[in-house]
């Protein structure tokens, strides 16, 4: 329960420094080149334009758990995550994410992870990707890995997301819903690397080694 409230907090305190950044701020900003943890995000799927979205919303087959899906509309405040440590493994906050770091994560507004698991997902058939956990807290196939070409995760190019639990990449590849959810695309995992599994960080709150914010748009 104490991990619980405290991951609540974390997010709750991210949210408010975003918050307060986007109400505009006319100081010059330094320069962050890596993406660090507990960084707070959105991630751009680079071959269909869309972004990482969640939202409280289960899916009607499968899992039954909350959907994540891609969206177009850049603004939505549903599509922001938090990159975390593994539950066993916590990195320190505002250090690089390495290429090759096993990762969380964290859907800000319903504090559940990105996971995946042997579900088919529901409209490609290929595997179901999901939202799950409570308060920050999920199980092992919550946890990604970044593939990168060097030693550290550049804010600025295109990595993928390799699920650790069933070697799936973290894919879209176009398929879009109707109702409720009219026109999301369907994300899912694929058992190959390819052009739909590329994706960039673009809007967020970058989080400094000294422990300060930067925010970064790109709208």
């Amino acid at each position: 329960m104490d991990a619980a409230v405290a991951v609540r907090g974390l997010l709750g305190s991210v949210l408010s420094v975003l918050l307060l950044l986007s109400s505009g701020c006319g100081a010059k900003e330094p320069e962050l080149n890596h993406v660090t943890c507990g960084s707070l995000v959105k991630l751009l799927n680079t071959r269909h334009n869309v972004r990482l979205h969640s939202h409280d919303v289960k899916y009607g087959s499968g899992s039954g758990q909350q959907s994540v899906t891609g969206v177009e509309n850049a603004e939505d405040a549903n599509s922001y995550w938090q990159i975390r440590g593994k539950p066993d493994r916590p990195c320190q906050r505002g250090s690089p994410i390495k290429c090759g770091q096993a990762i969380r994560i964290t859907h800000m507004k319903t504090g559940r992870n990105l996971h995946s698991h042997h579900f088919s997902s529901p409209l490609s058939n290929n595997q179901e990707v999901s939202a799950f956990g409570e308060n920050g807290q999920g199980d092992d196939l919550d946890v990604w890995t970044v593939q990168c070409d060097g030693v550290l995760w550049e804010r600025d190019e295109a990595v993928r997301f390799k699920h650790v639990g069933t070697d799936v990449f973290l894919s879209v590849t176009g398929e879009q819903y109707g109702h409720p959810i009219r026109g999301q695309r369907e994300v899912h995992g694929m058992n190959s690397p390819g052009q739909h599994s590329w994706w960039r960080t673009m809007e967020g709150v970058f989080i400094q080694p000294s422990m300060e914010p930067l925010r970064h748009d790109e709208l």
